[in-house]
């Protein structure tokens, strides 16, 4: 019998840029490694195989006898290598030229790795807008994968979504495979057979046809509990004997054999769509949750399974109104990407070609899209991923300035829309460090990039509802000692909890978690109240200061002042940001108050927070004036009466400093939050708030002033790169 139907299995390996060693090793070890030596074993089955360049980089470093058995497939045109964007961007959230430098780049790289030439690629998270398609073919590629989902959405019916089609925008053509959403449910979750009498089913009533499957790679081996199915219990080798057993009408092979050998099915425009959850994770958590109980009651009402393909989520560049946190990425890699892209008709930059490119490569790792947006598991969530962003954000802004032909000691303050609010944010910069004010939202700093460790000490995350906090409240009375909810009726109920107590952590931030963020507060207010949210009075948290720039070749200042109210009274508030050649990494703000009641006690504090110093480790430590270290990153301080507190990494070999002119007392506590990951609930240590405060008593001027210094030491950090440089000699 001839080939009746043919099969893609399309296999994604990715792991994002930043994470830990030991995450890409175990995902070597329990996924990657087994699964290529499965297929080994069985020349008649042929894949095309993804992986991100930021797992692809790591493994020729890390393994390089992996990379040399995957040519060895190449060659014996049992693998094809698909490529993509090098570290794995969702296309919808990067410029237009870096999608085709990225794709453009990867392909070059696997061509130069494996000798093969690279015809399709994997769309990062399926997230796809039509006008990609001339970005895709521009960037000299063929052919690529979504999922039968984005199919459903432009009117298409389930018989309709096999084989591939050809979509177009501005007259540039790209095929399209649908991978199908059954198959990603019974592999490898369900018997072998299941999916062969599926593709039997599909032989007889459209001979010739292709049925593409594409997925993570690590759902074989990494996901809870699948290297034990996987391998130990042997499913992936019934899977591949099944489909061997069945070769005479089913043909397993490559994207590229089925361009090849079947004609397109005909032609579709599809919507801006990712696959199902990730357009329900887009939406509002509200939304969301009605969506989601929407759903469920109506799980086996007929009606609502004929509407269902026509009902879909959210859009994926809402993630950026979603969480602020996201936006604040993507506009600092905005203005890191347009600087770079001016560069290139700067002579003394051309001069640097090598410097250029890597400045560019920082910022295509600064794009790896697991960072800027949130779903069933953490990403946005997980400070070291956000971290990366910003070290490599920080990293390309050093070349650019040494390709700009900086000074050895300089300082510049500019005003811009640099989080496109339809505001004016202030860049207060200099060798030493990087910071953004947002006049228009308190006057916040919302970012301080340190040069030297290549560190957003504001790379915060604010704590929000989330839909699954419901299932933390629900189930936080039934956790067994294990951290297991005792009551789960199947696999798919399971719930666990990687600390007790989460329930009660769930707190959520009525104001950004930055810094310079000023609070009068109700008098005797108590720190647990302040922790939860309460007592802050008056309008200034929040509130709009009107700005005056001051700059010289020494100092960049910036002047912002606020009148407003306080309770009856109305008060104005001055804070004066300087940054100083002399001090690059010292950042001093002077506060005037003023419109005091006389004789009544005020009570006024300035919130700080410190990120992506960690938490629950003795090298990260709290100290006073003297030195003496007062804690760990996540204790609770009161102190009274401060002229210095102090922040320690020795990790980082980062020391951060607050300096009173006036002494202050002191609430310093961890900002953390509750969220999922693939081993349960968990909770991540995000920032650390510290809040120097005053009780004033105003005399009959009715003023206040106070100069707080944050004094940043990098010199350890600096030392330890010296040594290290030293000992690579």
């Amino acid at each position: 019998m001839t080939c009746r139907i043919r099969l893609v299995l399309a296999i994604h390996d990715h792991q994002p840029v930043g994470n830990f060693e030991g995450v890409f090793e175990n995902a070597y070890r329990d996924s990657y490694a087994p699964f290529l030596e499965l297929v080994e074993q069985y020349p008649g089955i042929a894949i095309s195989l993804h992986h991100s360049g930021s797992l692809l980089e790591w493994l020729v470093a890390a393994h390089p006898e992996y990379i040399d058995r995957v040519r060895s497939l190449v060659e014996r045109g049992q693998v094809e290598l698909v490529g993509g964007p090098f570290y794995e961007p969702i296309l919808a959230g990067i410029p237009r030229r870096d999608r085709v430098g990225q794709i453009v780049a990867y392909s070059r790289y696997l061509e130069q790795l494996f000798g093969t030439p690279v015809r399709g690629m994997w769309v990062p998270e399926r997230v796809w807008e039509q006008s990609f398609a001339s970005d895709i073919a521009q960037s000299g590629i063929e052919y690529t994968i979504l999922d039968d989902f984005h199919f459903r959405q432009a009117g298409l019916d389930e018989d309709q979504l096999h084989g591939f089609y050809l979509t177009e925008d501005e007259g540039r053509l790209l095929k399209v495979f649908p991978g199908s959403e059954k198959l990603r449910y019974t592999i490898p979750f369900a018997d072998p057979y299941e999916t062969i009498h599926y593709l039997r089913e599909i032989a007889e009533k459209s001979p010739n046809t292709v049925v593409t499957f594409g997925d993570d790679g690590e759902k074989f081996g990494t996901w809870p509990e699948t290297k034990k199915h996987v391998y130990e219990d042997g499913w992936l080798r019934h899977f591949f004997d099944a489909l061997t057993e069945n070769a005479e009408w089913l043909k397993v092979c490559t994207l590229a054999e089925a361009v090849d050998n079947v004609a397109p099915t005909g032609r579709v425009y599809l919507p801006d769509c990712s696959y199902r959850e990730m357009t329900e994770w887009a939406l509002p958590s509200e939304r969301q949750t009605v969506l989601y109980d929407l759903s469920h009651e109506r799980e086996h009402d007929e009606t609502w399974q004929r509407a269902k393909p026509f009902v879909r989520g959210g859009f994926w560049r809402n993630f950026r109104v979603k969480y602020r946190e996201a936006n604040e990425m993507y506009c600092r890699m905005l203005e890191v990407s347009e600087r770079i892209e001016n560069l290139a008709t700067n002579e003394q930059a051309q001069a640097g070609p090598d410097l250029l490119a890597e400045a560019k490569t920082s910022l295509y790792k600064a794009q790896c899209n697991c960072s800027y947006w949130h779903g069933a598991f953490g990403g946005l969530y997980l400070p070291h991923l956000r971290n990366a962003v910003y070290e490599h954000l920080i990293a390309a802004d050093n070349l650019i300035e040494r390709l700009s032909g900086r000074a050895d000691r300089w300082v510049e303050i500019t005003s811009d829309d640099f989080d496109l609010d339809a505001r004016q944010e202030i860049r207060i910069a200099g060798d030493r460090l990087i910071g953004y004010l947002s006049p228009a939202r308190g006057g916040h700093l919302y970012e301080l990039d340190i040069r030297a460790t290549r560190h957003n000490l504001l790379a915060t995350l604010d704590r929000r509802p989330e839909p699954y906090h419901g299932t933390v409240r629900e189930k936080a009375g039934q956790v067994n000692a294990d951290g297991n909810v005792s009551n789960a009726e199947s696999i798919h109920d399971a719930v666990r909890f990687k600390q007790p107590g989460l329930d009660k952590k769930l707190i959520y931030d009525g104001w950004p978690r930055k810094s310079l963020v000023d609070h009068f507060l109700q008098p005797g207010l108590d720190l647990e109240e302040f922790r939860l949210g309460h007592g802050v009075v008056g309008d200034f948290t929040t509130g709009v200061y009107e700005t005056v720039l001051r700059r010289s070749a020494e100092t960049g200042e910036v002047r912002m002042s606020r009148q407003g109210h306080v309770g009856p009274y109305i008060v104005q508030v001055v804070k004066t940001v300087a940054l100083d050649t002399r001090q690059g990494g010292r950042l001093e703000t002077h506060y005037e108050l003023s419109g005091l009641p006389p004789g009544l006690p005020m009570h006024f504090g300035v919130e700080f927070n410190f990120a992506g110093m960690a938490a629950c480790q003795p090298d990260r430590y709290f100290y006073d004036a003297s030195g003496s270290q007062l804690g760990s990153l996540e204790t609770i301080q009161n102190l009274s009466g401060v002229e210095r507190f102090g922040l320690i990494d020795e990790w980082l070999g980062l020391d951060a400093a607050l300096e009173f002119s006036e002494p202050a007392d002191i609430w310093a506590f961890p900002i953390e939050t509750v969220s999922q990951s693939e081993g349960g609930f968990e909770l991540v240590h995000q920032s650390t708030a510290v809040v120097p405060r005053w009780t004033i008593q105003a005399d009959e001027d009715g003023c206040f002033e106070v100069t707080i210094a944050l004094e940043i030491d990098t010199s350890a950090a600096q030392a330890r790169a010296l040594r290290e440089t030293a000992t690579a000699r």
